[in-house]
């Protein structure tokens, strides 16, 4: 475990699929605010250490790594209890990891189904259910789950991704119920397009096959989907994240908050 000065705010944030894009844009802005970090991806543990070590030394918050599969409920309880016994609470908890896969429904890799459904949805119910009781004991707690506009609305080739989302945006209103006085909110943010590194070589492609430029072929993309052919950047997520967070938002619970330039709009 890397550790700096203790976080100003006292308070430690749990982040799945913190190692890069959204997860690692809202844990960048959650350690901007003074909140000590879990940190958790699909990396070399050695790696994972060193950007621990990197947040810690950067903003002056304490910082620890896991690499739990989450496909499996026993890791990610045990995540759960790694953030308590390393960091001593987990008071924020942002359920974001997640995969995709796209094709027909009739088509789809039954294990990609198993996957999907595993780490967008089941893996935030089990991570929810281990950090509850604790939250529950202290009166405070923050949980933010990473839905997507595909948890409001459909495309195409996206069945499990869909029904995982939607299934994340149906469990956050139900833990939002439960915990309403207990001093707990639970909010889902649903992205539209989220400009990552996932995603720009989407972009360039476009942009090589049709001889155009890449912001030419990144309007093109988004502009198939969204009205505002704007892409977000995951640091504005994490502002969202750090604002839910706040006493500024403690009666916003249970709310499905498209950041989607337009898309359910229409």
């Amino acid at each position: 475990m890397s550790t700096a000065a203790s976080a100003k705010l006292n308070k430690v944030a749990l982040v799945t699929g913190s190692s890069s894009g959204i997860g690692l844009g809202i844990a960048r802005q959650l350690a901007a605010a003074g909140y000590d970090l879990m940190l958790h991806g699909l990396m070399d543990v050695t790696e994972g250490q060193a950007m621990a070590a990197s947040f810690a030394e950067q903003h002056q918050v304490r910082s620890s790594f896991s690499d739990a599969d989450l496909r499996d409920p026993t890791a990610v309880k045990a995540l759960v209890e790694q953030c308590i016994e390393e960091l001593g609470s987990v008071d924020i908890l942002v359920n974001n990891a997640g995969i995709q896969h796209t094709e027909r429904l009739e088509d789809f890799p039954e294990q990609k189904w198993h996957d999907i459904i595993a780490i967008n949805l089941n893996s935030a119910f089990f991570a929810m259910q281990a950090a509850i009781p604790a939250m529950r004991e202290r009166g405070w707690g923050r949980i933010i789950n990473i839905a997507s506009v595909h948890g409001l609305v459909a495309s195409a080739q996206k069945s499990a991704y869909c029904a995982a989302k939607h299934g994340v945006v149906g469990l956050t209103k139900v833990a939002a119920l439960e915990n309403a006085d207990a001093g707990i909110t639970v909010n889902a943010i649903c992205p539209g397009w989220v400009e990552t590194d996932l995603v720009k070589p989407q972009i360039q492609a476009i942009a090589d096959q049709q001889s155009v430029s890449y912001e030419q072929a990144r309007a093109e993309l988004v502009g198939q989907k969204q009205a505002m052919t704007s892409m977000t950047q995951p640091a504005m997520l994490g502002a969202l994240a750090v604002f839910l967070c706040s006493d500024d938002a403690a009666t916003m619970t249970g709310t499905a908050l498209p950041v989607d330039g337009a898309w359910t709009s229409q």
